[in-house]
């Protein structure tokens, strides 16, 4: 799939976002990476077999100190590994939702182990 595809189809998952959650993203930077990069996985402690669909970058709003500068928080999305592991159209756009709400999520200080309870995963 080329680039220009898979992007529309992660505008389409942002599009989707209610607007009570999309007004406070407007200093988030959603990237498109064909893979995580060497740093990116060394970071995570990742293992050469292992791979991540997405991941957010920044500070979570639930540890935000009022008026404090911030970068802008990133959220990548990898085209590679959902590619491969999600080859029907409709299959891939759900797990490209599901990936860019996962990030949100964190974004919003929900951790992987709440959204486990939450049954998000």
């Amino acid at each position: 799939m080329d680039r220009e595809t898979f992007e529309s189809i992660v505008i389409e998952a942002l599009d989707s976002l209610p607007p009570e959650f999309a007004r406070y993203l407007t200093n988030v930077e959603v990237r498109i990476e064909a893979r995580p990069s060497r740093d990116q996985r060394r970071a995570l402690g990742l293992r050469p077999w292992q791979t991540i669909y997405g991941l957010y970058e920044g500070v979570p709003l639930t540890e935000r100190a009022d008026g404090d500068p911030l970068l802008p928080d990133v959220i990548t999305i990898f085209q590679a590994p959902l590619v491969r592991d999600f080859p029907s159209r409709d299959a891939l756009r759900a797990e490209v939702r599901r990936t860019v709400l996962h990030e949100i999520a964190h974004f919003f200080g929900i951790s992987d182990e709440r959204l486990h309870e939450l049954d998000a995963y």
